[in-house]
């Protein structure tokens, strides 16, 4: 794939320039909050989180994609870049409104409460959630205050209507990838002429119903939010999942096949020194080529989605804009492969005519070509820096804090990482030395110490896992890269951010202070 976009220039100014003041953040996905719902949901929770929030004088709040986990529970591989996770979608609130009996949510209550088990969540809350659906349908209970979901679905038919065609089909087909579908139905085009079409309408006008109730809950969060002046920071994913319902109704946007829509190449990282066969991810490739000539409308459409949800994105793997790694359909693994060039600046310049106050900010984090740091420096978004990646080398590696630059949203660790106790009990003897030589600490507190150290960093953002603020080791885990099993499913309890709050909030609130981050 040629690039089709042109070459970041070193001079001139920078076309977004947005972290202009200091603050602190908080990092958790809401499927953490504590409950008896099996999974965290948007109810009393979120009140309790903004709470802590408030009083511990942090001002952001960062999440992982919010879309409809499939196979794997992975928020990054959903089945649409535009819907919203049903399993968020509180149901308390449905009794409240008559939709549901109490007795309906007591399967839910059997499940765990420590851990999300996804397996009998899978289970036990889609059947709820149709019989909400059903008693909608049917007229039951009192108006939702959402709004109408007539004029939700109007507002939001360009992506909404593919998508509750394609979860309808594939509830159709037991669970079947589109790519196993009958021809008839393999595209969105000629699926809306087959007569499957009037088959599953009706479980596609559930699949809209449920988009209704999460976007309707998650603006009365917003709404919260924003009443005690804390922003939220989303995330958006570079590629999107193969079985997804974008890649089913646009595959003339992705390196596909025509015919079949198998991929022609898939995305992934080659080997490096922390894997020898690099790592094979499997997502379709963009055609850049015609992203470009449509002018990005679907990238921008897709972030527009995204600022409904939040104030700020995180872009994950930002350096595929620069460059990416094409690999064939058919390899074993990530080695055989090629760079090819993405978008550039081309790219951002479009977003920049089409969302000129757009918040990003940019995942540039591994080994980079100098072009991406330049598109980055261009493009004038804040990039990512680790602390746990700054330990156990020299004095330039990149993630220490002496190197850092204001323009920058410095993490103990982000979802992929061990907690900082964890990684910390983990590490070498030499790591730990190094750590404690430079901050001069002992290392019995080491998440604090790391929280401390991140609020007196010169980044202007510094966001904090709520896990190291529990001072969690690494039973708090969320997510291990390259683990097929178990990720996604670690959760708080009620009685842990109780004492957070009561313990530490102060103290953090001073600790903003004293950095400038109030």
């Amino acid at each position: 794939m040629q690039n089709s976009g042109s070459r970041p220039s070193p001079s001139g100014p920078p076309l977004f320039s947005w972290l202009r003041s200091r603050s602190a953040g908080a990092l958790l996905h809401p499927t953490c909050f504590p409950g008896d719902q099996g999974i965290g949901v948007l109810d009393d929770s979120v009140d309790r989180l903004l709470q802590f929030l408030s009083a511990a004088g942090i001002r952001n709040w960062q999440f992982c994609p919010l879309g409809p986990t499939g196979y794997g529970d992975s928020p990054y591989q959903c089945f649409s870049a535009f819907a919203g996770n049903p399993y968020l979608i509180d149901l308390q609130a449905l009794v409240r409104a008559g939709l549901l009996a109490d007795v309906d949510l007591a399967t839910l209550r059997e499940l765990p409460r420590d851990h999300v088990d996804f397996g009998w969540l899978y289970v036990t809350k889609w059947p709820v959630l149709f019989r909400a659906y059903q008693n909608f349908k049917a007229g039951a209970g009192t108006a939702l205050p959402y709004g109408d979901f007539e004029k939700f679905k109007a507002d939001r038919r360009a992506w909404l209507e593919p998508y509750a065609f394609f979860l309808a089909l594939k509830d159709h087909f037991q669970g079947q990838p589109w790519w196993e579908w009958p021809a008839e139905v393999r595209f969105f085009t000629q699926a809306k002429l087959s007569p499957l079409a009037g088959t599953v309408a009706d479980r596609a006008e559930a699949h809209a119903f449920f988009q209704y109730l999460f976007f309707g809950q998650w603006q009365q969060v917003r709404a919260k939010a924003r009443a005690l002046n804390i922003e939220l920071i989303g995330d958006a994913p570079i590629f999107v999942a193969r079985d997804s319902a974008d890649v089913w109704s646009n595959p003339h946007l992705f390196q596909l096949d025509p015919k079949t829509g198998h991929p022609l190449f898939v995305a992934g990282v080659p080997p490096d020194y922390f894997s020898a066969d690099g790592q094979l991810w499997g997502n379709p490739l963009y055609a850049w080529d015609v992203h470009h000539a449509e002018g990005y409308t679907w990238w921008i459409d897709r972030l527009r989605a995204n600022f409904d949800l939040c104030d700020i994105v995180r872009i994950d793997h930002f350096r595929g804009f620069d460059t990416y790694w094409s690999i064939p359909a058919d390899a074993k693994n990530a080695r055989v492969g090629e760079w090819k060039k993405g978008p550039g600046l081309a790219f951002f310049e479009a977003v920049k005519a089409s969302l000129p106050n757009a918040r990003l900010i940019a995942e540039d984090l591994g080994d980079l070509f100098p072009s991406v740091l330049e598109l980055r420096d261009a493009t004038g978004l804040p990039g990512m820096t680790i602390l746990q990646f700054g330990f156990g080398g020299e004095s330039d590696n990149l993630y220490l804090p002496h190197n850092l630059t204001a323009n920058s949203v410095i993490y103990p660790g982000t979802h992929d990482n061990d907690t900082t106790l964890g990684w910390y009990a983990a590490a070498d003897e030499k790591t730990r030395d190094h750590v404690r030589s430079y901050f001069r600490i002992s290392g019995q507190e080491i998440s604090w110490d790391f929280i401390r150290i991140a609020y007196a960093s010169v980044s202007n953002l510094a966001v904090i896992p709520l896990q190291d603020f529990l001072s969690l080791d690494s039973r708090g885990r969320f997510n291990t890269p390259g683990q097929p099993a178990g990720n996604w499913q670690w959760r708080y309890s009620a009685e842990q951010l109780d004492h957070l709050l009561r313990d530490s909030a102060a103290y953090l609130h001073k600790l903003g202070g004293l950095y400038s981050r109030g």
